[in-house]
């Protein structure tokens, strides 16, 4: 056992396929993380996408935890589950002033976004131009009293006007300068479910008491945001540890789409969980 704190890691997928090689990785590097520092190792279950996620899949997760040897505590978190916790999140960052609620469609964003001349650009693509930011309180009233469909963004420069700059730490990377300006004003709740990936993963960290969150370095510009959220709500942030995407022998991105890298497709090639683990980089994983 190491001389690092105990650390609380999680693997929080999401239901809407079945899990590949890349997974197999992301779980076992954060179980390994808990066990080396005599931590804890939590499965969460990120089914908000009403549209996408199936209880076949959510299944197929614990049974390909289970067969690569792997063990969490109990209860497993689901977010669909817990709207009210995102819901008092929402509320407080509305208190704070810094969520306005959205009223635009895809397609007005897009043509909003062509007619621009110059839209600033983030790691997502081409920045929310703002034109909701703009509506005054009795307009936004008016709109959601006639039930017109919204979504809440966060007004970023509002944001970080309250929280001046601020950094996070990356287990590999060191100290780094947090930049969610970079992101432009994320949605925070979607239309279709009072929440988004965004706010739902920072709260669920907070209260589980995840110190180390593992995750891939395709989802830096992400840390940026949830460590805004985490300091607009007073929240102590965890250590991340952003690791390389896992990719096939092409060097593509693995991805759900694909069965021939997904974990019940080498159980049923007749590999062993040891084999599969070692694929990964963790034979010794008992």
């Amino acid at each position: 056992m190491s001389d690092t704190p105990p650390f609380v890691t999680r693997f929080a997928p999401s239901p809407t396929g079945l899990m590949h090689l890349g997974h197999a990785y992301a779980a076992l590097f954060a179980a390994h993380a808990a066990r080396e520092t005599g931590g804890r190792f939590i499965l969460r279950i990120e089914d908000i996408d009403r549209g996408r996620c199936r209880p076949q899949f959510e299944e197929a997760i614990f049974e390909d935890l289970r067969w690569l040897g792997l063990t969490w505590d109990e209860p497993v978190r689901r977010q669909s589950e817990h709207m009210e916790d995102y819901a008092a999140a929402l509320t407080r960052l509305d208190e704070l002033g810094v969520i306005y609620p959205c009223f635009c469609t895809r397609s007005e964003i897009r043509l909003e976004i062509k007619h621009a001349d110059e839209a600033p650009h983030g790691p997502d693509g081409p920045h929310y131009p703002g034109t909701c930011r703009a509506l005054s309180f009795e307009d936004r009233k008016q709109r959601i009293l006639m039930g017109k469909a919204h979504a809440w963004r966060l007004d970023m420069s509002k944001a970080v006007a309250i929280t001046g700059d601020f950094d996070w730490t990356d287990r590999g990377l060191g100290l780094q300068k947090a930049d969610p300006a970079a992101a432009g004003d994320v949605v925070v709740a979607r239309k279709d479910v009072p929440t988004s990936y965004h706010l739902a993963v920072t709260i669920d960290d907070y209260l589980q008491g995840v110190t180390l969150v593992t995750r891939g370095d395709d989802l830096v510009h992400a840390t940026n945001i949830h460590r805004l959220i985490q300091a607009l709500l007073g929240v102590e942030p965890p250590i991340w540890h952003h690791h390389p995407l896992i990719t096939d022998s092409y060097g593509v991105r693995l991805a759900k789409r694909n069965r021939a890298t997904t974990i019940r497709s080498q159980r049923q090639a007749g590999k062993t969980p040891a084999e599969v683990r070692a694929m990964v980089g963790y034979e010794d994983f008992q």
